[in-house]
């Protein structure tokens, strides 16, 4: 367990000081955790979600082909007509993110939104950075309202048996949809005062022309898909359905767009395009995060919540909260979401009480929490990585700036709105 830890602290110290070579730190720690025999080989390759990664590669495909087909400079031209001006335009743009999280996983929202941003800020001659750091936090906030938003949902809704309306209302009460959607609300303020300064006035101009409007059905495709397929129990493949519909879903785009160009170009952009570095992380992440709960860190950080408080609800839905959201931005929420959600049943069976205030505390504090840093959450690592293809380079100050209070308001009217309602 100490040498776990001591290797996962100074990745995460190594990742937050040194951001250009995050991906190189993150697999050489997940190197050194199974050379030192941390987590044994055989491990390994069940150490990484594949479904996350499938997820991530299949849309990164089809995203390709969406920018190529001229669709969001397309989407970003009608967005612009729409609206006074650039501040408008950026903040509106964060809260479509965040919608379509609601209903689809936090990485594609981020991957087919952000080359709208982009190409909004181009238009615009506005710095990108805040913009897509917008788009990912306010897609990891909105991940967190229904049952197919995001993989911590998920593991709530199979732990407690709760359905899709349950997210929205549960035995007659506002559930924790409507928390989250009052949270969105306030990081609305937030994010206003940050682009407030950009005046810039649109000029109105030619719609973009778009040679194929495939690729964008495609995109709306993997939505509808996704959704549907999360209300269906497939054997042996389950835990892989999402990848895979992401990946069957490319590869079709792709076949389809090759014989559409009569060669091999799309296949070749997809490849040149797609994002080796963000996966790559990923990977050293995941098995980082497996070794470090083979180790028994994750087990103790549960105990450890079971052993305090002394009987006060209030004091131990507080911690279970505000623990979450620090423990979040630096480990990976899911296998921390599964090793508390017995730990919160437990509590509340000792004390007899209901526990779906402490179900809802721990979902809103994990799912937030990842917006403090850079990497705390996938769609954040996503994120940077398509500004790093563009040639920025994203620090810490940068991320924080818009991160923290973001994060820190969403948390707290999502933490009175739960007590109040569930209390």
């Amino acid at each position: 367990m100490i040498t776990a830890l001591i290797i996962f602290v100074l990745m995460y110290v190594g990742m937050l000081a040194f951001s250009k070579y995050r991906v190189w730190i993150a697999l050489s720690a997940a190197a050194l955790m199974v050379i030192l025999g941390v987590l044994p080989l055989g491990n390994v390759f069940g150490a990484i979600n594949w479904n996350v990664i499938m997820m991530i590669a299949g849309t990164m495909g089809i995203v390709s082909l969406f920018i190529e087909s001229g669709m969001p400079s397309r989407l970003s031209d009608m967005m612009l007509m729409k609206v006074p001006n650039a501040a408008t335009a950026i903040v509106a743009l964060a809260v479509f993110s965040g919608i379509i999280s609601a209903f689809l996983d936090n990485v594609a929202t981020v991957l087919m939104v952000a080359p709208v941003g982009l190409a909004i800020c181009k238009k615009m001659k506005i710095n990108p950075v805040p913009v897509i750091i917008s788009i990912a936090v306010s897609s990891n906030l909105q991940g967190a309202a229904t049952l197919v938003g995001d993989t911590t949902s998920i593991l709530l809704g199979g732990y407690a048996n709760m359905t899709f309306n349950d997210f929205i209302f549960w035995h007659g009460k506002f559930s924790i949809f409507w928390a989250v959607e009052l949270g969105a609300a306030g990081t609305v303020v937030i994010l206003w005062n940050i682009f407030k300064k950009h005046k810039e006035p649109i000029e109105k101009g030619e719609l973009t022309p778009v040679e194929d409007k495939v690729p964008g059905l495609f995109l709306l495709g993997v939505i509808v898909s996704l959704i549907i397929a999360s209300f269906f129990t497939i054997p042996v493949i389950d835990d892989l359905k999402n990848g895979i519909i992401c990946m069957t879903l490319c590869i079709i785009d792709v076949i389809r767009s090759c014989i559409k160009k009569k060669g091999a170009n799309p296949f070749k952009l997809v490849l040149k395009e797609m994002d080796y570095a963000t996966i790559g992380m990923l990977c050293g992440l995941f098995i980082v995060i497996a070794s470090i709960t083979e180790a028994g860190i994750i087990d103790a950080i549960a105990g450890w919540f079971a052993s305090i408080g002394n009987g006060n609800v209030f004091l131990l839905y507080t911690i279970i909260v505000f623990a979450s959201v620090i423990l979040s931005a630096f480990i990976d929420n899911i296998p921390y979401v599964a090793a508390m959600l017995p730990v919160v049943q437990g509590i509340a069976i000792k004390l007899g009480i209901d526990p779906i205030v402490l179900y809802f505390g721990l979902l809103s504090g994990a799912t937030l929490g990842g917006n403090i840093t850079p990497f705390g959450a996938s769609a954040n690592v996503a994120g940077m990585g398509i500004l790093r293809k563009e040639g920025y380079t994203v620090t810490n100050k940068d991320f924080f700036k818009i991160g923290i209070p973001f994060t820190m308001t969403a948390v707290i009217i999502g933490y009175l709105f739960i007590w109040f309602v569930w209390a």
